[in-house]
């Protein structure tokens, strides 16, 4: 399913010559579609496709993983200029999905982590203040409480600080996928091994089943090496389709693990 069918400039608009408009692909920008289920954006550092990604965030207005909602995250200030700048356009607006950078992930599981303490401590705090009341009245005040931790059990399990960082992710994309909703997801290989960067695609390929769209910034060969993933590199100043098998970070990884000592034997 493609709900996102293309980002470009709103015409008319005057890009300033400041960050994130003097960015070379911001700059050229004119329209870029997306014609596949996931996009691979692709790029060396400071190459604009997480600040694109960012843009289309915040222009989608789609919920944030981090502590701060996206329209007041503070570091997202440039991005939300840029978003208001682009013109977006649907094939079949969605209400549901989610945007996320890999640092914003841990601020979400210390946030979870301490809401359900304190829910905990509400919910034996009633045991004391309905002392002298009903079990009827003691259930009925604990209901909301019960529901909300048990959801986050059926959901998060122990907990997403319970586990390492790769297990937390995947659990987390587990609990927050649904179907038809359009994700946004900036370098998600951060905290994953190559194995869990498997599970992810196997989770990406079981989700576009389900009528989901995926866009995402990646430095990970093995995610963009994503089946039926269209690939846009942002390296020399435009964006442009490429092929897998020519990109620079494959080329790289495939020759240094051919010969590591050719690369280190310089340090």
């Amino acid at each position: 399913m493609i709900h996102l069918r293309s980002v470009g400039k709103r015409p008319g608009v005057r890009l300033p010559d400041a960050f994130p408009f003097d960015v070379p692909v911001i700059r050229a920008l004119d329209t870029l579609e997306f014609t596949h289920p996931v996009t691979i954006l692709v790029g060396d550092n400071g190459s604009g496709k997480s600040t694109l990604l960012e843009a289309i965030a915040a222009a989608a207005r789609l919920p944030a993983a981090g502590s701060d909602p996206l329209e007041r995250d503070p570091s997202l200030a440039a991005a939300r200029e840029l978003g208001d700048a682009l013109r977006l356009v649907w094939a079949k607006r969605t209400g549901r999905g989610l945007f996320l950078r890999a640092e914003d992930f841990f601020g979400f599981a210390r946030r979870m982590a301490r809401l359900r303490q304190e829910m905990e401590q509400d919910l034996s705090n009633l045991d004391g203040e309905y002392a002298d009341r009903s079990d009827y009245a003691r259930g009925l005040a604990s209901q909301p409480y019960q529901r909300e931790i048990h959801g986050m059990r059926r959901d998060y399990g122990d907990g997403l600080d319970a586990q390492s960082h790769g297990e937390s992710f995947l659990v987390f994309f587990q609990a927050r996928f649904v179907p038809d909703g359009l994700y946004l997801l900036d370098e998600p290989e951060a905290p994953l091994s190559p194995l869990r960067q498997l599970a992810l695609l196997a989770l990406l390929k079981d989700m576009v089943a389900q009528g989901a769209q995926f866009i995402l910034a990646t430095h990970s060969p093995i995610l963009m090496a994503c089946p039926d993933a269209a690939i846009l590199s942002f390296d020399g100043g435009a964006i442009r389709p490429a092929a897998y098998a020519d990109l620079e970070q494959v080329r790289l990884m495939r020759d240094f693990l051919n010969d590591p000592n050719q690369f280190l034997r310089h340090l």
